[in-house]
C-alpha cells in the first residue's frame, strides 16, 4: 500500500520508517504500553500456564519434577504470546497495514484467547500425562482411549480455567484497543491529513 504525503507516494517500507522515526514523539505512557504491553499479555500467558500445570498435576497426582514441568509451562506461553501479538498487531500497525480499530481489537482478543489461554492448557496436557505415566501416579489411558481420557480429565479443569480465559480475552482486547489509539496518534503526528488515506486504504 502507499499514501501521498506532500504529493509524494510512500511505499510500505517508507510508511514504516516514518512511523518509527516519530515513535518517540508519542507520550511516554503510549510508548511504554506499546513496547511492554505484549510482555504483560505474555506474562498473563505464563501465569495461565502455571495454573493449568498445577491443576493437571493435582488431577493426575503428580508430585515429582515440579520445576521441570513448571518452567516450560511459563516460558513457552510467554514467548509464544509475545511473538504472536507482535506479528498480528504490533508489526502491522507499525507498517500501516492495520487501520481498522475493530480488527485490532479482534486480533488482540484472539491472541489473548489462543496464545495466552488455550495454548497453555493444551501444553499442560502432554507434559503432565507424560509425568503421570513415568512416575505411575495415575492410571494412563489405553491405546484408542486417549482422546476420551483427555476429555474427561480436562472437563473440570476447563471449568476452573474459564475465568482465566475470559481475563486473557479482556486484556488482549484492551491492549489491541490501546495500541490502535497510540497508532492513530502516531499516524496523525507523522502524516497529518495523509493519515486519513491510511484509514481509507483498508
Amino acid at each position: 500500500m502507499s499514501i501521498n504525503v506532500s504529493g509524494n507516494a510512500l511505499s510500505r517500507a517508507g510508511i514504516a520508517d516514518m512511523l518509527a522515526k516519530n515513535f518517540e514523539r508519542l507520550p511516554d505512557t503510549d510508548q511504554k504500553l506499546f513496547i511492554y504491553g505484549p510482555m504483560y499479555l505474555g506474562g498473563n500467558g505464563a501465569f495461565a500456564g502455571l495454573i493449568a500445570n498445577s491443576l493437571y498435576r493435582r488431577a493426575l497426582n503428580v508430585s515429582q519434577a515440579p520445576i521441570t514441568s513448571s518452567l516450560p509451562m511459563a516460558v513457552l506461553p510467554f514467548m509464544t504470546t509475545v511473538a504472536l501479538y507482535n506479528a498480528a498487531v504490533t508489526s502491522p500497525l507499525m507498517h500501516g497495514d492495520l487501520n481498522c480499530p475493530s480488527c485490532a481489537l479482534m486480533r488482540g482478543a484472539l491472541v489473548g484467547l489462543v496464545a495466552a489461554g488455550v495454548y497453555p492448557i493444551l501444553l499442560a496436557i502432554p507434559v503432565n500425562i507424560g509425568l503421570a505415566s513415568r512416575y505411575s501416579s495415575a492410571p494412563t489411558p489405553e491405546k484408542g482411549n486417549v482422546l476420551r481420557f483427555v476429555v474427561d480429565l480436562s472437563r473440570p479443569i476447563l471449568r476452573k480455567m474459564r475465568a482465566v480465559l475470559v481475563l486473557q480475552v479482556f486484556f488482549g482486547t484492551y491492549l489491541g484497543s490501546r495500541h490502535f489509539e497510540s497508532y492513530t496518534k502516531l499516524a496523525h503526528t507523522t502524516f497529518g491529513s495523509g493519515a486519513d488515506e491510511l484509514q481509507d486504504g483498508n
